[in-house]
């Protein structure tokens, strides 16, 4: 039977993981419990950075800081580590603004009965990317899950090769 790309496993593996450990960071920053917060994008830390920095960290061990897979693995990851904690952060913090304005005019209209306004029965997501903070700890947290699936991969070709039977040639 043929094995799953350890690659993947790492990348995935550490996505779960930091997703996992939201549910402890917000207990710890609200002091309530929400598993829904493994559900979530934003928050602390970053699933994103925790996948990319796994895989670049699993490939960088595994073949060489000088390869490049690793090069591509790496960029492609600053990448969306950059995009996590601007562009989605941008985003995030503008949908709060935009949320805020509805409440302000929902508000308004009601004092004012001239001025017809009918809220959006739903308010944009807000919490869309992630402070640099949050980017840090998902990297620094996949580097190490990277880093261990590497050793792990390693102990086992060793352990198998060791484990293979020599031939000897009689002289």
């Amino acid at each position: 039977m043929k094995r799953m790309n350890r690659g993947i496993v790492t990348a995935l593996s550490a996505i779960g993981i930091a997703q996992g450990l939201k549910i402890l960071t917000y207990k710890k920053l609200t002091g309530n419990w929400d598993v829904k917060q493994a559900l979530t994008t934003g928050g602390m830390p970053s699933s994103h950075s925790a996948g990319v920095a796994a895989i670049a960290s699993y490939v960088a061990a595994k073949r060489g800081t000088r390869h490049t897979e690793t090069a591509l693995a790496v960029v492609f990851g600053t990448i969306v580590m950059y995009d996590a904690q601007g562009i989605r952060r941008h985003t995030g913090e503008i949908a709060h603004l935009v949320n805020d304005l509805e409440d302000k005019i929902t508000k308004l209209s009601g004092e004012f009965p001239s001025l017809e306004y009918v809220k959006n029965e739903e308010e944009l997501e807000e919490l869309l990317g992630h402070q640099p903070v949050e980017v840090g700890a998902g990297a620094l947290l996949g580097i190490a899950i990277g880093l261990v699936s590497a050793k792990i991969e390693n102990d086992e070709r060793k352990a198998r090769k060791n484990s293979t039977p020599h031939k000897s040639h009689d002289l």
